[in-house]
């Protein structure tokens, strides 16, 4: 946009996509000569976009052109006049960020929307003169990307612009991705500025937007994003890498030898297949030369094989892991389990007789548009209803349709169609027909509607800026499974707390617990890619979170709810640990062997409290200290180290009597008044508590230990049934 024009001739040793496709740098200054020509005939376009076209047609050869001439028109002579701080006439902008997206593949509608991107934001056209003129669809593009107003917004307009522009983004993926060709072009012409200024926008594309490039898959962008700002905030670091890949240039390459045999493997197996040398970007290098200290040849580069079916992915990996000898621990495949940005190929690496070793990625032609371009391989994912990912055939759509569009959170007022299709045109007048009514966007993934949904809930735009940063950071995505069947969508090392909130929203304030796979576990407790969690909540309405969830939670969503539950309640978020309690205790009567007889005069008779038999356990007895014999079942660990160290066994058999003593076990989550319903279900099994013990909750469990004295042992399975139906109970078992 206007406020980041500078010199095009800015790094262009940081472009490694026009020398590996060998295109002739545009002469922008020749385009924008062309342009202040004014329009030619009405029967032929204009010389400035003829680039344009030339793209948009290598990818759809049916494409009509004239709405293409429409808008350069409009634009053209909407900027007429303006120029970007390098000189240019301003019209070359929205050429160059055009151009940038007709080369993805991007659809007629993102190119209109694209040169008429800046025309509301710093021309007098309107955005109803742009739905009047181009329809609605272009109309709500324009409108997304166009920023708000400073003045309304102050130091607040940045946070603002992006979440404004995020929350159309929910609406149509297209929004964003003429975003980051609009900020591509200005970071490659960003040399005219003043250092702050350029280090301030390189720090902001590192942090939001080249996330968001990765995580919309569109590659060709964010490898080039990455090479610019790291040019511009680690100059050295970026010299350094720039004489190891000039150095390398004057070295023999043995990826090309190893492609040659590549090919050679692959045509005596009758496998059709093209087979590039792609050099690596720069930062590429300089991960790869903080990772191993000292290149090898082959680190500059990787081996890419284009294939025509799935089934030929597999193909080519047989082949290759047969004929050299592959490196296991290089091995991925990234199309049985995609990346949540639509990636698909495998990846693997070979060495050769000689020692070299290769990576090599082998994906379908389609995968490969898809890696390079992301959503906007896409084509138009609303041009049916439902929509499906047609263009992509690789196995990529979703399992489900996501939300409708239309439901989108709307987040806040930041702009006249932030967060909502035009629902009234700007006098008030009854809304036009609305392009997104029953959309389903098959583009959105889970982080993007997690993104929407948090955002509501950060009304400050400084909390929402270090939040969206904090979110972008996590850069993989893990699926867990419900309980009823549903999926959730989780960043990496998410707990069940995150879980909790992402199912249940702010209901996930009275959570008491959760079991991962059967299995009961604590809110701390992270989560792993195909985990399925229960979570259970209580039925207290005055449960809330405990400030220690905020160690544990990861999430935007959770965190964002927990901080405001706990500001609303300080009386809860101040209150003092419990661990330091001391176990509430109750004793009653006290009792010794009960029904137990051993065969041992005189001898006293205790029921061990290790595994606390009663009648008809299978009982084994041992004389320890004092002359007294102590009773254990059969199977307890006890008896063998009771035999083990020698100790006198004694039988011991059980008096004909039914009443025995037992000591249970309740496990349950802390809530008010469990104490005295457990003793309630107690008392109405006509059992004499003996003794109880009640240990401090920890992480909201809480474990009860209860002797009893029971008037009849066939009256335990129905006690202990009685227990566990007590609300917060979730086991109760034989000490």
């Amino acid at each position: 946009m206007s406020a980041e024009a500078t010199n095009p001739e800015a790094h262009p040793e940081a472009r490694p996509e026009l020398r590996r496709r060998g295109r002739t740098r545009l002469d922008l200054r020749r385009l924008g000569r062309a342009a202040l020509l004014g329009p030619t005939s009405r029967d032929r376009l204009p010389d400035a976009i003829g680039h344009v076209a030339e793209a948009h047609r290598a990818h759809h050869p049916d494409a009509d052109l004239s709405v293409l001439r429409r808008a350069y028109l409009l634009a053209e002579t909407s900027h007429r006049g303006q120029m970007r701080k390098s000189g240019e006439p301003y019209i070359t902008h929205p050429l160059a960020v055009t151009l940038i997206l007709a080369e993805l593949g991007a659809e007629t509608t993102t190119l209109t929307a694209s040169l008429l991107h800046d025309t509301v934001e710093d021309t007098d056209v309107t955005l109803d003169q742009v739905g009047e003129e181009f329809g609605d669809e272009v109309r709500f593009i324009v409108d997304g990307v166009t920023k708000v107003e400073k003045i309304d917004y102050g130091a607040a307009a940045e946070p603002e612009t992006f979440r404004k522009m995020l929350v159309a983004t929910g609406n149509d993926v297209r929004v964003m991705s003429i975003k980051l060709a609009d900020r591509l072009h200005n970071m490659r012409t960003l040399g005219v500025m003043r250092p702050e200024k350029q280090a301030r926008i390189a720090k902001v594309t590192r942090d939001v937007l080249i996330p968001l490039a990765e995580r919309l898959g569109v590659q060709a962008l964010k490898t080039e994003l990455e090479d610019l700002v790291f040019a511009i905030l680690h100059p050295e670091e970026y010299e350094r890498t720039r004489a190891l890949i000039a150095a390398h240039a004057g070295e023999r390459d043995p990826l090309p030898a190893i492609a040659d045999s590549v090919r050679t493997v692959l045509r005596e197996a009758g496998i059709t297949a093209e087979v590039q040398v792609r050099p690596r970007h720069f930062v590429s290098v300089h991960r790869i030369a903080r990772k191993r200290g000292e290149l090898r040849g082959s680190d500059f580069g990787r081996i890419l094989v284009l294939v025509g079916e799935n089934a030929d992915c597999y193909a080519v990996l047989g082949e290759l892991h047969t004929c050299f000898t592959p490196v296991v621990s290089e091995f991925k495949d990234f199309i049985a389990t995609p990346k949540f940005n639509l990636y698909q190929s495998l990846h693997t690496a070979v060495a050769t007789p000689d020692g070299q070793v290769a990576e090599v990625i082998v994906r379908t032609r389609q995968m490969h548009r898809v890696a390079e371009a992301g959503v906007v391989a896409l084509g138009n994912p609303y041009a049916t209803v439902p929509a499906a990912p047609t263009a992509c055939t690789t196995g990529t759509a979703p399992t489900a349709p996501p939300p409708s569009a239309k439901a989108a959170p709307t987040g806040s007022a930041t702009g006249s169609t932030a967060g909502s299709v035009p629902a009234a045109d700007a006098s008030g007048g009854p809304a036009a027909a609305d392009p997104y009514e029953e959309r389903v966007d098959p583009t959105r993934p889970g982080w993007l509607s997690r993104l929407l949904d948090w955002q509501q809930s950060a009304p400050d735009p400084d909390t929402f800026w270090s939040v969206l940063r904090a979110e972008l950071a996590q850069d993989r995505e893990i699926t867990v499974f419900r309980a009823d069947g549903g999926t959730l969508g989780l960043p990496a090392g998410a707990s069940c707390i995150d879980a909790a909130y992402a199912q249940h929203g702010e209901a996930a304030h009275g959570c008491i617990g959760a079991r991962v796979n059967g299995r009961l576990t604590s809110l701390s407790s992270p989560l792993s890619d195909g985990d399925t969690v229960q979570l259970l909540l209580a039925q207290d309405a005055s449960s809330g979170p405990a400030a220690e969830w905020l160690d544990h939670a990861r999430t935007p969503a959770a965190r964002i709810a927990i901080s405001s539950w706990l500001e609303a309640h300080p009386d809860r978020a101040m209150a003092p640990t419990t661990a330091a309690r001391a176990p509430l205790s109750v004793v009653g009567a006290r009792g010794g062997g009960a029904n137990a007889v051993a065969d041992l005069p005189n001898a006293p008779v205790r029921l061990a409290g290790c595994c606390t038999p009663v009648p008809p356990d299978a009982v084994a007895g041992f004389v320890v200290r004092g002359g007294a014999v102590t009773v254990h079942r059969v199977h307890c660990a006890a008896v063998t180290q009771m035999r083990a160290v020698g100790r006198t066994s004694v039988a011991v058999h059980w008096r004909a009597t039914a009443d025995c003593r037992v000591t249970l076990l309740a496990e349950s989550f802390g809530r008010p008044h469990l104490l005295a319903d457990l003793t309630e279900a107690i008392a109405r099994e006509g059992v004499e508590v003996v003794s109880a013990t009640v240990e401090p909750p920890v992480e909201q469990r809480v474990r009860h230990s209860y002797t009893l004295q029971l008037p009849d042992a066939a009256g335990l399975p129905a006690l202990m049934r009685a227990m566990r139906n007590v609300p917060g109970v979730y086991d109760v078992s034989r000490a």
